[in-house]
């Protein structure tokens, strides 16, 4: 098992900035791919970022150049900088871990944390 505390979320105007912590507790040695997803209201949910335990990372095109996600492996813990934020990033986000104990795959969430974009 894999448990998952995000935090950092807020309100935050056009423009600005926040980062978003996500920790990991429990059988952290089994966790492979850890990365961050959004939900708006009335969406699915999407893909932000992610990077793998070789720190290899992905964007979502509507992210790029805008958000950097990184990870401190000695604290358990994946961040997500989020700058120049937009309206349309509006969204509950999700903390995601892939975890393999093997032979199986397994895939935790957190609980989500609202950011907002308003003026």
């Amino acid at each position: 098992q894999v448990q998952l505390v995000e935090s950092g979320g807020g309100l935050v105007q056009p423009g600005g900035s926040l980062r978003l912590s996500c920790a990991a507790s429990g059988n952290i040695v089994s966790i492979m791919t850890m990365g961050w997803y959004r939900q708006a209201p009335g969406k699915q949910r999407e893909l932000v970022a992610d990077i793998t335990s070789g720190d290899s990372t992905v964007y979502a095109d509507s992210v790029k150049g805008r958000a950097i996600i990184s990870r401190d492996n000695a604290k358990n813990t994946v961040f997500l900088q989020m700058n120049s934020l937009k309206p349309d990033d509006t969204a509950v986000y999700y903390c995601k871990a892939k975890a393999m104990i093997s032979p199986f795959f397994y895939v935790y969430w957190g609980q989500g944390t609202q950011v907002t974009v308003s003026s």
